[in-house]
């Protein structure tokens, strides 16, 4: 049996979208993770995985912890001796990778998304650029979500060996087509953490607008909300413009009712799983163009395309979507499936990976 060793921040995260890989490598290997104690520990302990506490400051910069974390995993290397290394997220890619490096196991990191340190210009994005230098230098595999993201990083950092992957892609079975609602009253969906760089600000605004212009309309918002949004969305839900339903951990009821997701992010995303999800429902959406966005919808066709931070333009492209009848908005849903089915299928990420890794152990 090999000895694999994952490495990645948060436990929902890599149960969700990464609990098909988990399995399949389970069954013939011994695997261990390595990640901070949280509520989806028990269910990944469920595919027999060896679970290991590691305390990660996702958001932290500061550089103690940091070194912290990097002695965290030599110590785990040297302890499990795996013969290869899986990283997710940037931390545990970029001192994952230089723990691997240095204790010289092959290892396969994944870019699941730039980030504002790395995309936004700065001394910040300039640190992180360099321990990503160190960290990648060796890897038997970098994975891309997206090509702008393949495309920025090859710009400022040589990268041997990458591969571009439809994100996280989606559990087809899990997100199966849902018949669609009528159109007696139009609901609209937000899902995602609530903050600006999400594009919550252009969805409240739209939301303001419409609810002055249509009585059967409707903008409900799902995901943890920041301390600064907080009292902006109460009053708003307490006053009928919006209704906010909090964090869920299943979704997929607030699917069967809605007719559209609206994601206006402008956040460095891999690959939206929001989008994936709602596509593969059999639903239309209306996003941003920006890369982990753009790629998965065919604009017109499975939904719409605004430019970013526009609230005019968003207005615009739900107006459009309004204005349809029931049966073509289905049939935009209907299209938005075909697409994943084709493009995003979870099982085209979990064949690479097998790929990858058997190509790392020759």
């Amino acid at each position: 049996m090999v000895k694999i060793l994952i490495l990645a921040n948060n436990s929902v995260g890599l149960y969700k979208f990464r609990k098909e890989l988990i399995e399949k490598l389970t069954k013939e290997n011994e695997v261990y993770i390595s990640l901070p104690d949280g509520d989806y520990i028990s269910k990944l302990k469920e595919f027999n995985c060896k679970f290991i506490n590691t305390p990660i400051s996702r958001r932290g910069t500061n550089p103690i912890s940091d070194i912290k974390l990097l002695m965290s995993y030599n110590r785990i290397i040297n302890e499990i001796k795996p013969e290869i290394i899986l990283t997710y997220t940037i931390k545990p890619n970029v001192y994952g990778g230089i723990a691997a490096r240095i204790s010289k196991v092959p290892y396969i990191a994944n870019i699941t998304g730039l980030g504002t340190a790395v995309e936004n210009n700065g001394i910040l994005q300039k640190i992180t650029l360099f321990l990503y230098k160190l960290a990648l230098k060796n890897a038997k595999c970098v994975f891309f979500q997206n090509k702008g993201n393949a495309e920025f990083m090859k710009s400022k950092i040589v990268i041997n060996n990458y591969r571009l992957i439809p994100g996280s892609g989606v559990n087809l079975k899990e997100y199966s087509v849902m018949e669609y609602p009528s159109d007696k009253t139009i609901k609209f969906l937000f899902i995602a953490r609530i903050m600006k760089e999400k594009g919550i600000e252009q969805y409240l605004e739209a939301a303001e607008y419409f609810n002055e212009k249509h009585s059967n309309i409707e903008f409900h918002i799902l995901g943890y909300c920041e301390e600064l949004y907080a009292d902006k969305l109460k009053d708003m839900h307490d006053i009928g413009i919006i209704n906010y339903h909090g964090m869920q951990d299943n979704v997929i009821d607030f699917h069967k009712t809605s007719h559209c997701t609206i994601h206006p992010t402008y956040y460095p995303e891999g690959m939206s799983n929001v989008l994936l999800e709602t596509a593969a429902c059999g639903r239309p959406v209306i996003t941003t163009n920006r890369s982990g966005c753009r790629e998965i919808v065919e604009h017109m066709k499975t939904g719409y395309i605004v430019e970013q931070k526009n609230t005019r333009d968003l207005i615009s492209k739900i107006e459009n979507f309004i204005g349809l009848e029931n049966k073509a908005k289905r049939q935009m849903g209907l299209d938005g499936r075909k697409k994943v089915e084709k493009e995003f299928d979870r099982n085209i990420i979990v064949n690479a990976y097998i790929e990858e890794i058997e190509k790392a152990l020759r």
